[in-house]
């Protein structure tokens, strides 16, 4: 039987983070959480400890860089170590969206920070633990504003890029270490950040993140598996697979080369 897994999701008390923490909990696995609100962060780890999770919960905005080694150390001393870290936690910026030439830089910078800077820091931090026991997956929520090129999306988009990036790299350095990387982009979702992207408009045909949320774990356990047999396959010795295997995936399945 497959072992019990220990999951790091940031942005866990709403959206997609707490749906994907949700489906998580309903297999008993351990969770750490974090989000920036206090409150809503405690209702949402009452509700996965109701469906039957073990639950360490901090709350703290990833763009703060000492969150990532807090939650890293509390969440290895709880459960012994993190098998899957997912970086859900985004900020869009500047509601409605500016097109690039009126866009605020200091409120660039602070997207950059949760979008980019906050993520990999967390991944460094966990990568420690993972590559020490050649076994883990890095999943980076990506959207498709990192490669459309909207209108009023540059900021946005062009931090999800770069996470895209991170995401790629780490993928080919990673082959055949028995640790992953992949970008998963749910698409569109009712969810309150897409109606700040979109403001006074009837958002109500984008699926909810519940519905979403099933295509995204199923992505993660079948990428979650391809890296640990990788890892085998490599301690056999095969050489890993350079370039990497496909990164980037639409929730739909669609992969993105």
């Amino acid at each position: 039987m497959e072992r019990s897994r220990v999951w790091l999701v940031t942005g866990a008390s709403r959206g997609l983070g707490l749906a994907l923490a949700r489906e998580v909990a309903r297999r008993g696995e351990g969770l750490v959480i974090c989000a920036r609100g206090a409150e809503g962060l405690a209702q949402a780890a009452a509700q996965l400890r109701a469906l039957g999770a073990s639950v360490h919960a901090r709350a703290g905005d990833v763009a703060d860089r000492d969150l990532a080694r807090r939650l890293v150390a509390e969440g290895t001393e709880r459960f012994g170590r993190i098998d899957v870290l997912v970086n859900n936690a985004s900020l869009l910026g500047p509601s409605p969206l500016p097109p690039l030439a009126q866009y605020p830089l200091a409120q660039l910078e602070e997207v950059f920070a949760a979008n980019v800077f906050g993520p990999l820091a967390l991944i460094q931090a966990v990568l420690i633990g993972m590559l020490a026991r050649g076994h883990g997956l890095i999943v980076n929520i990506s959207s498709d504003a990192a490669v459309g090129g909207y209108p009023g999306w540059g900021g946005y988009g062009a931090s999800k890029a770069a996470l895209d990036l991170i995401t790629h790299t780490l993928a080919n350095e990673l082959a055949g270490t028995g640790v992953g990387a992949v970008a998963i982009d749910p698409g569109d979702m009712r969810t309150q950040m897409h109606q700040a992207a979109f403001p006074g408009e009837d958002i109500s045909d984008r699926p909810l993140p519940e519905e979403v949320a099933p295509a995204v774990l199923e992505i993660i356990d079948r990428e979650l598996a391809r890296a640990g047999r990788a890892g085998n396959a490599s301690a056999n010795g095969a050489e890993g697979s350079y370039p990497a295997r496909p990164w980037r995936f639409l929730a739909q399945g669609v992969v993105h080369p």
